[in-house]
């Protein structure tokens, strides 16, 4: 009789054991689904972008339909918010987004807005933000988060048309407003600058990220030598000196941008632009 209870045992704890095994696998990975973002799968998988960033290799924020993304385990999570716990505050400085700020202290931008009261993603230099908050409140925020992106995510599916890919739905949306009139700090379909029309753009393809400069951007992003449809390309020296105009490679070598014609398609070879290119970046 001891002899069967012992095998019962073993049996049932090899059983507890392959069982908690196989879900912690099932969770450690994710198919990428059209309209998905790494915010959006962040906020489902209680981690950072940072974090999926870093375990998947991903130096931008651009990922694809079918892909798989590791999301982790939760611990590398638990030590990123336990290290942006430790700082509770961050003074705004020259150059700063909040989408920056909020990748390096591992939150998201919703929740830097909640905590800050802030109504847009305008901040100014020198301006103090709570980069953290309660358990409770960040547990409320970020589940009116996951509501707001699930509200997002399907109105981009109905509006935005994805080829394949996030680049792809980048370069549709922009193309969506050629021909709209050229309004110096417009950022709204009725007219934009050229650093307005990125923001907006990338704001409907669901790269959301702070209003910023031209030169910003180019501060902010990977640079790389090959692009892909969605990338970004920099100008210098076009109204003043160093970068001075940003756009979105179309492909092709094709860009689609906000020039003081109004947004259109140019061809990279132009002479003029071509004179003035500063490089490729990837957001």
């Amino acid at each position: 009789m001891r002899k069967s209870n012992k095998t019962l045992f073993s049996v049932a704890a090899t059983v507890v054991l392959a069982s908690a095994f196989t879900t912690s696998v099932e969770a450690s990975s994710y198919k990428v689904q059209s309209g998905d973002t790494l915010w959006s799968i962040s906020q489902k998988y209680n981690t950072t972008v940072q974090n999926l960033q870093s375990t998947n290799n991903i130096s931008g924020t651009i990922i694809y339909p079918n892909q798989v993304i590791e999301t982790g385990d939760g611990e590398s999570s638990s030590k990123s918010s336990a290290s942006s716990s430790s700082a509770t505050t961050y003074k705004v400085k020259s150059g700063d987004t909040l989408w920056a700020i909020g990748k390096d202290h591992g939150v998201s931008v919703s929740n830097l807005k909640s905590w800050n009261n802030l109504s847009s993603d305008l901040i100014v230099t020198g301006q103090t933000l709570k980069v953290s908050g309660s358990s409770s409140s960040s547990q409320a925020s970020s589940n009116s988060s996951e509501k707001v992106s699930e509200k997002e995510t399907k109105v981009k599916s109905a509006s935005v048309s994805t080829s394949g890919n996030n680049g792809s739905a980048l370069v549709n949306e922009a193309k969506k407003h050629v021909g709209t009139p050229y309004v110096w700090g417009g950022a709204s379909p009725s007219g934009f600058d050229c650093s307005g029309f990125i923001y907006y753009v990338s704001k409907q393809a669901g790269n959301s990220f702070g209003r910023t400069s031209a030169a910003n951007l180019y501060n902010q992003s990977t640079k790389v030598s090959n692009p892909q449809p969605g990338d970004l390309i920099f100008f210098k020296g076009t109204y003043k000196s160093g970068i001075s105009h940003v756009g979105f490679y179309a492909g092709n070598n094709q860009f689609v941008h906000a020039s003081s014609s109004g947004v259109q398609m140019t061809s990279v070879s132009n002479p003029y632009w071509n004179s003035h290119f500063a490089g490729y970046g990837r957001m």
